[in-house]
């Protein structure tokens, strides 16, 4: 069955890509991420296959590239600046994590595809990109606006409680997943006590008084 147009009417490759990929994703549960899943979903919309193939060059790679972006995006979208404006860092992180989740809640068997793919060998540097990347939404949209060391510093940490709490989530059979947001829960705070940690280490840097000035002060007192 074809569904109502969600494309305009002379759509650009980024466009069907952007359309397909949950259509995609949707099929992988059963198909994996390869042709069959592509070509249905190009059927539902509408779409040339051949056109289709076009906008997934890298095949099976692309197609989980292109439904990590359109989660992405599909979080930006229910979490703008105002809403999370009133909640706390740890909050704000948590909330999208857990908004993750929810949208992955029927969709585990097509995370279990993805991530199978994406762990093989020839795959693992594209992995490690795609989560940096969510990690890196994720912080933009808490408001992060480090330049330093912690701008990676920050992503690491998250990308790593991120890919543990997936692992969690995919063979959790706890009534609304509790037992993965517990356990996302544990290793936030533990984030957030390192982020603490850090700050601290960081003023006490500051207010130290330097051997090297006091030295210089004895050598040259009229300084």
């Amino acid at each position: 069955m074809i569904m109502a147009s969600i494309l305009p009417a002379d759509p650009t490759l980024d466009e069907i890509r952007a359309a397909l990929a949950p259509l995609i994703a949707e099929n992988a549960a059963f198909d994996g991420f390869g042709d069959a899943a592509l070509a249905d979903a190009a059927a539902r919309v509408g779409v040339d296959p051949d056109v289709a193939r076009l906008a997934f060059p890298g095949g099976g790679r692309d197609m989980v590239d292109a439904w990590f972006t359109w989660i992405d995006a599909d979080m930006a979208a229910r979490w703008p600046a105002e809403r999370l404006a009133s909640l706390k860092i740890r909050e704000r992180i948590t909330a999208l994590v857990e908004d993750r989740l929810n949208t992955l809640a029927h969709r585990r068997e097509s995370l279990r595809r993805a991530l199978a793919l994406l762990a093989l060998p020839t795959n693992v540097p594209f992995a490690a990109k795609l989560g940096w990347r969510a990690a890196d939404a994720m912080w933009r949209l808490a408001g992060d606006t480090a330049t330093d060391y912690n701008h990676y510093s920050k992503r690491a940490i998250l990308g790593a409680v991120y890919a543990s709490t997936m692992a969690v989530f995919l063979d959790d059979e706890s009534e609304n997943f509790t037992a993965t947001r517990a356990f996302l829960s544990r290793r936030i705070d533990a984030v957030m006590r390192f982020e603490s940690w850090k700050h601290r280490r960081a003023a006490r840097r500051v207010q130290r008084p330097s051997l090297a000035r006091f030295v210089g002060r004895l050598r040259y007192r009229g300084s």
